[in-house]
């Protein structure tokens, strides 16, 4: 059995709930993060599941001091992959001039800045070398692809994660993890719907096959679920 660990933020159902099986599923052992009681008995139910360990925790990531708690519990836990799944959508269209002031600053929060702040808060327990930071972006993130007004809001937050994502990265110094904002596409979630065109299964297949290929080699980038670069 592998001695691989990963850290799925927001784990509790869709992408990261697939994301925490097929990663136990190929051998590793996943702490997961989950926000109620659903998202726990959802993720629990991995644990007689073959393949690794699974073991639960809360965390809003909108707390900071959840995030130090969950830190604290975790000491002396040393991660291969710290994989944060965060996002909310906006209501209705997500227009820019038609959301509340409360409701943009909350979109780019949880999409953007408090993934971030989860993951630097994991940097250092985040193994050198082969050691993965990866954020789940979206295609809708991509500004040079960006050729329509759909979803203004989650667009642009979703930029911001990415802008952030390298940020971080430049800030490794000599420290040789890699760090990754992926793009799942267009996947039948709750958020993506049920006429999007990939299931979770098959999206998350490809993310963690991605994951295996870009691990060690220390690079930024913006890809997909196949691998495929992203333009910014």
């Amino acid at each position: 059995m592998s001695n691989r660990w990963a850290l799925v933020v927001g784990a509790s159902r869709g992408l990261g709930l697939g994301l925490a099986a097929e990663l136990k599923s190929r051998g590793w052992n996943v702490v997961g993060t989950v926000r109620d009681d659903g998202g726990e008995r959802r993720l629990r139910k991995l644990a007689d599941k073959p393949g690794g360990e699974v073991r639960v925790e809360r965390l809003d990531i909108n707390d900071d001091g959840q995030i130090a708690t969950l830190r604290r519990r975790l000491d002396g836990t040393v991660f291969d992959l710290v994989f944060v799944n965060a996002g909310i959508a906006p209501q209705g269209r997500g227009d820019a001039a038609r959301a509340s002031r409360d409701e943009a600053a909350a979109i780019f929060m949880t999409n953007a800045v408090a993934p971030t702040r989860v993951a630097r808060a994991f940097l250092d327990r985040v193994r050198n070398g082969p050691g993965i930071i990866a954020f789940m972006s979206s295609g809708l993130g991509s500004v040079a692809n960006k050729t329509d007004s759909y979803s203004e809001l989650y667009s642009a937050s979703k930029a911001a994660l990415n802008s952030l994502s390298r940020s971080l990265a430049a800030s490794l110094g000599g420290r040789q993890i890699t760090v990754l904002a992926v793009a799942p596409g267009w996947v039948r979630t709750d958020m993506g719907g049920r006429g999007a065109s990939l299931s979770v299964e098959d999206s998350v297949r490809g993310i963690v096959d991605v994951l295996g290929g870009r691990a060690g080699t220390g690079r930024h980038g913006f890809v997909d679920y196949r691998g495929r670069e992203v333009a910014w």
